[in-house]
């Protein structure tokens, strides 16, 4: 059966701030190998979906520098989300759009721009492996993956009875839980929800016409227009919107060195440290100091005597915040001034 891949690479991760900006966005930024995020997650699919078959969904104001990243993808294949509309409405349209160019079997796996994966091989095998488990039971498949560590920031998921050896049924999706309960679960064999979705599109389309209300009256009214879809949806996670209402869901472990590229602090996980677990792009030289993230193009930064910093340096603004703090730098940003915030 044909097989499709989605990378979805909207938004403007203002958690990377003062490097991302609206125009360069963090999925555009070198922050994992010397390639944009998103150059990375097209290179990580194309060993198992022709680069033609590749849907790339994005801001409208991004189209140019993704085609610009990817000269040899089909125009066609960039899909401009006209304003945000959540998860759902976004994987809906793409599957509408496969199904419209090569029929409901065609088998859709979706995936992120700004994940790290340090297994790419493990990471390709998970995902046919989905396919091939959507294709034989006309099921939803999510690959949970299998925790590091007990972490607040990510969902997690509760497998429940088993549909064939190493496939499970999903018992339940769990919200961002606090740190003790995070251990809790991962100690009780849950997953890390990682948004790595598969399934044949015309059954993920049935579902969200049986069960979103949110998205269904806007695809059967606009479905040959998606300006006027996205401004008639209800933003909606597909989570909640369709996953967690669906009798259909089932889970498969994936263990290959996932990681979401969310903050600051995450780039501590994915790139090379010194042996006092700093992390640098550019020139520093550190005395006493550990466990600090810098980004200093062009620049020299010198660390003495402290710990847990994340320092940013970029077009004559200077960023520094604690690792901790750099979670929440959307919180920062609405406080700024705007020839502050924007200058960069």
């Amino acid at each position: 059966m044909s097989r499709w891949t989605v990378v979805l690479a909207g938004g403007i991760g203002s958690r990377f701030w003062p490097l991302s900006t609206p125009s360069r966005p963090k999925q555009l930024l070198p922050l994992v190998t010397g390639e944009p995020l998103l150059a990375d997650a097209v290179a990580r699919v194309t060993p198992i979906t022709p680069l033609d078959r590749v849907l790339i969904l994005t801001n409208e104001t991004l189209v140019p520098a993704v085609a610009k990243l990817f000269p040899a993808l089909p125009k066609a294949n960039i899909v401009a989300e006209p304003r945000a509309g959540g998860t759902a409405a976004a994987l809906v349209w793409a599957a509408h759009e496969i199904a419209r160019r090569d029929g409901p079997d065609a088998v859709m796996v979706s995936v992120h721009a700004d994940w790290a994966v340090a297994d790419a091989d493990g990471f390709r095998a998970a995902l046919t492996r989905g396919a091939d488990v959507a294709e034989q039971h006309q099921v939803l498949v999510t690959v949970g993956v299998v925790p590091t560590r007990a972490d607040p920031g990510f969902g997690y998921i509760q497998p429940g009875r088993e549909l064939q050896p190493g496939v499970q049924k999903v018992a339940r999706f769990v919200e961002k839980p606090d740190t003790i309960r995070a251990g809790e679960m991962m100690r009780s064999g849950y997953l890390w929800n990682s948004g790595i979705f598969v399934w044949r599109v015309g059954d993920f389309l049935d579902d969200v016409r049986r069960l979103t209300p949110e998205i269904a009256p806007a695809l059967h009214a606009y479905s040959h227009d998606i300006r006027a879809f996205f401004g008639a949806v209800t933003p909606v996670s597909v989570d909640v919107g369709v996953l967690e209402r669906s009798d259909r869901v089932v889970v498969l472990p994936g263990d290959f060195g996932w990681d979401d590229i969310g903050t600051w602090s995450s780039l501590k996980r994915v790139r090379p440290v010194d042996r006092n677990g700093n992390v640098a792009h550019g020139s520093l030289h550190a005395v006493d100091a550990k466990n600090n993230v810098v980004h200093a193009a062009g620049s020299s930064v010198v660390l003495y005597g402290v710990s847990n910093l994340v320092v940013v340096i970029e077009n004559g603004t200077v960023l520094i915040t604690t690792t901790d703090r750099a979670t929440d730098l959307k919180t920062l940003m609405e406080a700024l001034p705007p020839a502050v915030r924007d200058r960069v």
